[in-house]
């Protein structure tokens, strides 16, 4: 084995750990994301699982916006029913009280 073969291997093996130090940290980073998601998706009163559509390449973090941003939140219509108000969007404002 001559001096250029060792020097490949050794590149070789830099790259190699390169790329997987690169995928632990994207692994982590994804996994970070996902436990994000399902704590905001928890709190607003979803599944916290429709975090994982975050796994779904491209369009995933996408989705997960939109249902959050565009979505009728059920923590929103279990704080209206508790509220005694009908829930739903565009429900009618309690009628005043008037004493006789």
């Amino acid at each position: 084995m001559n001096s250029a073969d060792s020097s490949n291997a050794a590149a070789a093996g830099i790259v190699g750990v390169v790329f997987l130090v690169y995928f632990v940290i994207l692994i982590a980073i994804v996994a970070f994301m996902i436990w994000v998601y399902w704590r905001i998706f928890t709190k607003a009163g979803y599944n916290g699982a429709l975090a994982l559509l975050n796994l779904v390449p491209g369009v995933g973090p996408l989705i997960c916006v939109c249902i959050l941003g565009f979505g009728r939140w059920p923590i929103e219509d279990a704080l209206a029913a508790a509220q005694g108000h009908s829930p739903g969007p565009g429900y009618a404002p309690p009628l005043p009280v008037n004493p006789q």
